[in-house]
């Protein structure tokens, strides 16, 4: 599982690239597009129509996109195999637990676990935050103690997964009708876990923004703190020998 969630982050950074190569190629010459959302259908459809000046740049142009469209469609091909995949896979009861926590979808949830693994050789949850590189880096000298930022030292996988989670931080607290399905057949102290972790990283953000701490700062940091609660709720299963919930059959058309 760890191999198939690697090579779908691979995929991710690839499209993301040359995403970002297409639109610096756009810009460049000008081309801007006039809707709310890239990478919709109705932007691909006004990728498709458009031309660059030059043919050298029009070349570039379609092997940008034609990455996007591959390492979109590989994207795709992975996340299913991880899908069936997980009925087989013995870390499945905490890839389920995981879900109940807002951000936590179960592409995210497997990443986590297929990076993590054993939650029990954690004896608290700073030692995971510092596994995941979220602790300040430390300067001393001589009396002087000064702390910077985050080390990014350790599994750069699972640091960019709970900081991507982190985001989601970011609204009022709330159980929606999504999160509310996946909770169902979770003990209680996990939802309950998951409920806590909601009101108390959404009170984070707001007094971090509050005090003018930049976004992305502000996101690190609520990352890190989150990381403790999917600490809880990995190590809460992983005594409890849970079996995780059963998973629905597939329905097989007659």
């Amino acid at each position: 599982m760890r191999d198939l969630a690697r090579s779908r982050e691979d995929a991710v950074r690839e499209c993301r690239n040359a995403r970002h190569r297409l639109k610096a190629l756009l810009l460049r010459n000008g081309n801007t597009y006039a809707g709310k959302t890239a990478w919709t259908a109705a932007h691909l459809r006004w990728l498709a129509k458009l031309k660059v000046p030059h043919a050298a740049q029009q070349i570039a142009f379609q092997e940008y996109l034609h990455a996007i469209t591959e390492s979109t469609a590989r994207i795709a091909r992975l996340e299913q195999a991880l899908r069936d995949s997980l009925p087989e896979w013995h870390l499945r009861p905490v890839v389920q637990a995981l879900q109940a926590m807002r951000g936590v979808q179960l592409v995210a949830a497997i990443t986590l676990v297929a990076e993590l693994q054993d939650f029990l050789r954690f004896e608290n949850p700073r030692q995971l935050m510092a596994y995941v590189g979220l602790v300040p880096g430390e300067h001393s000298s001589g009396p002087k103690r000064r702390q910077g930022s985050i080390t990014k030292a350790g599994n750069s996988a699972a640091r960019r997964m709970l900081v991507e989670v982190a985001w989601h931080y970011q609204h009022s607290p709330r159980v929606s009708p999504i999160i509310a399905v996946r909770h169902d057949g979770l003990p209680k102290e996990l939802t309950d876990i998951a409920w806590k972790a909601q009101l108390r990283l959404n009170a984070k953000f707001k007094r971090l923004l509050a005090r003018r701490v930049l976004k992305n700062k502000a996101v690190v940091a609520v990352a890190r703190e989150l990381t403790g609660f999917v600490w809880a709720i990995g190590r809460q299963v992983q005594v409890s020998g849970s079996p995780g919930i059963d998973l629905a059959p597939v329905a097989v058309a007659n």
